[in-house]
């Protein structure tokens, strides 16, 4: 016997150790959480802090794994599991599940394009299943085939990600600032893709970067850059180290200047999240805000052009 019934809340899934970001941004709308599963009732909402967030939950009880499976078949194909208990009933439900293929990407591999579900089992004959979800990627977690010897740190994986993403990354022909580059892991990631990296940091780029075709560095302080000082760019790409407020200031003011086209910036947060910042981001239009797998405490402001 199956029971399915819409379940009137939505699911946002917090990356693993940043659950209560979630929980603060959402507020008083939270209804109840399942792990790091966060349900708010009604339709979707922003929420920068969620990982995955389940667009279209539904409420299923059944009596045997085949009965779980069928349903979840019945509903679409593709289905990834979050789980909190009962995880020998939930292995025995996916494999009665079709395969899904989460090979890591080989970047610039696009995203997969393919829906992809989530399910998480409340009690042994109890699941909540949502088709539509807001990443593509099993949980939200997005892996890549890394590159062990190139890039001087992993902050070049927030770049990938983040690019994967937004579905659109910079190319032959384009010129890009990287504002607190050092060591130079995006520098190195943009360079890569064929663009002219300005890349700026008071302390010095790793001398393999540093040596790279296409790489002019100043070695100055992003905030004492002034945009009429390097022209206009394709791209303005900020790690910077800095209080968020700061960061915004920056923004605004290469946004006033009208000589950057695209935006992406890290807001790194130094004790308590500051949620009213990241909102005031989110407000600029045709931004997002959203926490990266490969994020920490912090959040990946894009902001693109419509060319």
């Amino acid at each position: 016997m199956i029971e399915i019934e819409d379940y009137p809340f939505t699911g946002y899934l917090a990356a693993d150790g940043f659950l209560d970001p979630l929980l603060e941004e959402l507020g008083d709308a939270v209804s109840h959480v399942h792990g790091r599963l966060v349900f708010a009732p009604g339709p979707p909402r922003p929420a920068a802090w969620s990982q995955n967030t389940w667009l279209a939950p539904r409420l299923v009880r059944f009596e045997s794994n085949g009965d779980a499976a069928r349903a979840l078949k019945d509903m679409q194909r593709n289905w990834a599991f979050y789980g909190v208990e009962h995880h020998r009933r939930a292995a025995l439900i996916q494999e009665k599940l079709p395969h899904v293929s989460a090979k890591p990407l080989v970047f610039p591999q696009a995203a997969p394009t393919a829906p992809l579900g989530s399910w998480t089992l409340l009690d042994r004959t109890t699941m909540i299943a949502s088709a539509a979800c807001s990443s593509p990627f099993p949980n939200g977690e997005v892996a890549f085939v890394e590159d062990r010897e190139g890039p001087p740190s992993r902050a070049y994986l927030k770049l990938w990600e983040a690019f994967t993403l937004a579905g659109r990354m910079p190319g032959p022909g384009d010129r890009v600032i990287d504002l607190g580059s050092c060591p130079g892991g995006w520098t190195w990631v943009l360079q890569r893709l064929g663009a002219h990296v300005v890349s700026v940091d008071k302390a010095p780029l790793d001398p393999r970067v540093a040596r790279l075709p296409n790489v002019e560095f100043r070695q100055e302080s992003a905030f004492g850059l002034k945009p009429a000082d390097v022209g206009a760019v394709d791209w303005l790409l900020s790690d910077v180290i800095c209080y968020p407020q700061r960061l915004l200031r920056l923004a605004q003011e290469w946004i006033d200047s009208g000589l950057a086209h695209n935006f992406l910036c890290t807001i790194k947060f130094q004790g308590e999240t500051d949620h009213a910042t990241a909102r005031a981001f989110a407000e600029i239009p045709g931004s997002r805000v959203l926490h990266l797998s490969a994020n920490k405490h912090e959040l990946t402001w894009i902001r693109q052009s419509d060319g």
